[in-house]
Parts: C-alpha cells; sequence; structure tokens
C-alpha cells in the first residue's frame, strides 16, 4: 500500500492507527471514549462506532496484546493471501463482531454496556489463517509450550474469550467471518507468494 507515495505496510499502517486513536483516549478520554466506543443504546444514531470502536482499547495491556496478535497473524496472513484480502478479512470481520455484539447485548438485556477493541478483526485473522494453516506451532501467552494453530485459535482463544468483561460475542462474530474466508481460499485458486495453489492442496 502506498500513502504519499511511500510503501508502508499494511500491518503497520493499522497498528499505527491504533496507537494513534489510544493516545487521543488517553489525553481526550471523556470525548474521544464515548465517541468512538460501540453500545447498543448509541449505536443506531452513532453507526460509524460500529467501524470505529476497532481502533479504540480500554488500556496499555489490552492494545499490546492486541497489536501482537495483529502483527503476528496478520504478517502471516498477508503474505499467504495478500494486503487487500487482508484487509477484507480484519474489516469485515470487526464488523460483523460489533453486529454480533451489539444484538446479542440486547438479547441479553446488557444494553447500558458498551465494548472496544480490534478483537473481532483480530480472531478473524485468526481464524482464517487456523484454517490455512492448522498445524502451524504458535505460542500462546502464557502457555510455555508451542501449539498448533487450530487449538490455538479454536480452543485457548475462544475459551480466553469467556473471561469477565471480555465481549465474546465480538470475538465469535470475527470468528465467523474469518472461518468462512479461510475456506473459500482453501477451496479457490489461491496465490501463495507467487505460487498458485489449486483444488485439493493440502495445507499445514
Amino acid at each position: 500500500m502506498r500513502i504519499l507515495g511511500f510503501k508502508v505496510r499494511v500491518i503497520e499502517t493499522l497498528i499505527a492507527v491504533n496507537a494513534l486513536v489510544f493516545l487521543a483516549a488517553m489525553v481526550f478520554p471523556k470525548i474521544v471514549i464515548p465517541l468512538l466506543a460501540i453500545s447498543p443504546v448509541t449505536v443506531f444514531f452513532m453507526p460509524w462506532t460500529i467501524l470505529s470502536s476497532m481502533f479504540l482499547h480500554a488500556d496499555l495491556m489490552h492494545i499490546i496484546f492486541n497489536m501482537m496478535a495483529l502483527y503476528f497473524f496478520g504478517l502471516y496472513l498477508e503474505n499467504l493471501v495478500g494486503e487487500r484480502n487482508l484487509l477484507k478479512v480484519f474489516f469485515l470481520g470487526g464488523i460483523f463482531g460489533s453486529i454480533c455484539y451489539v444484538l446479542g447485548s440486547i438479547l441479553l438485556g446488557n444494553l447500558n454496556s458498551f465494548a472496544m477493541g480490534a478483537s473481532g478483526g483480530i480472531f478473524a485473522i485468526a481464524g482464517a489463517l487456523a484454517v490455512l494453516r492448522p498445524n502451524m506451532r504458535v505460542f500462546m501467552i502464557p502457555i510455555p509450550i508451542a501449539m498448533p494453530l487450530y487449538i490455538a485459535v479454536f480452543v485457548v482463544m475462544v475459551l480466553l474469550s469467556f473471561m469477565p468483561g471480555v465481549a465474546w460475542q465480538d470475538h465469535f462474530g470475527g470468528l465467523i467471518v474469518g472461518v468462512l474466508f479461510g475456506l473459500y481460499w482453501r477451496n479457490k485458486v489461491v496465490e501463495i507468494i507467487g505460487v498458485k495453489e489449486k483444488y485439493g492442496y493440502r495445507f499445514y
């Protein structure tokens, strides 16, 4: 991707935007957070929060862990499917995750709740990658042993989604989008580092 004539990687751009929004929220919390966070109560007259909430984070640990996951998972997926497809997964996963969060909160009666974070998009990236490279070995903090990616995503990350204060609906929405993209790419002709992989190719 080119910005002002300079070649800039999509992953670094997304991380930079997240960092800038995080700093703005730290300096002007009473303005930025109500304006960008998503809530079932406000989303219908503040529809941009479906997207803007993806770039807002609650605290330093929240953004650090999310950006680490975005960098490592996103960089690998970008190498497999390209920048444009990575952006599709990230944004569609994040948007669908936000919608799932709103619908889930309404059904559960949590109308005054609000959410923020890039987790929907990150779960989408992780889900797509887990379908394309299920047996790739990864480390998941704080577990000190490497595990197959499909276990890291569909077991560890899913279980962590049910921790207190975590918007699990957003995570599941993103994961669904990512898995669907992964299945689509797995069964089509995919450009992977300049080499075409056709039907029947086994992904590891």
